[in-house]
């Protein structure tokens, strides 16, 4: 049997690895995408715009696949980290905080601008639980480690039911 503690990264995984898959998708698969992250990133200033661009799909393509599967997740986890760090303070920081831009009202409704630094920072956050804590139950990690997060935590023992 499962301890529940040994469950709660796994939520955190899927919502996040599916995010960034999501995120690396148009940057790998697209081609329109693709070129249009390597004029943003040309936009801001960052060198090498073309392989980074590259290296960006792939980091959070496949690196959002490792977290839904629980694989390497530390490791994943402080370069997504980054990653988020470079998107708040590259792109989104002059938007202010809030994910919500809105720069207008029209008849239409809201004209929205690009987000502020908010889901970034929400994406850091979950990165670093998940560093701090471990792959947790139903992860690569875990079964690579011979099943550890199946143990009860330090301290704690098991009642029969």
């Amino acid at each position: 049997m499962r301890n529940w503690h040994s469950l709660a990264p796994l939520p955190l995984r899927i919502i996040l690895g599916m995010g960034m898959m999501f995120h690396g998708y148009s940057k790998l698969f697209s081609a329109e995408g693709h070129q249009g992250f390597v004029g943003m990133l040309t936009q801001i200033g960052i060198p090498a715009s073309g392989i980074m661009s590259w290296l960006v799909g792939i980091l959070e393509f496949f690196g959002g696949l490792a977290l839904v599967l629980g694989a390497f997740v530390s490791i994943v986890s402080v370069l997504l980290i980054i990653d988020m760090l470079v998107a708040a303070f590259m792109i989104h920081l002059p938007s202010g905080f809030n994910f919500m831009n809105i720069t207008g009202m029209t008849a239409d409704g809201p004209t929205f601008g690009m987000p502020g630094y908010e889901v970034s920072f929400v994406y850091i956050a979950g990165f670093l639980a998940l560093m701090l804590g471990g792959a947790g139950a139903y992860s690569v990690d875990d079964a690579r480690a011979g099943g550890a997060a199946a143990n009860p935590l330090p301290g704690t023992a098991r009642t029969a039911a």
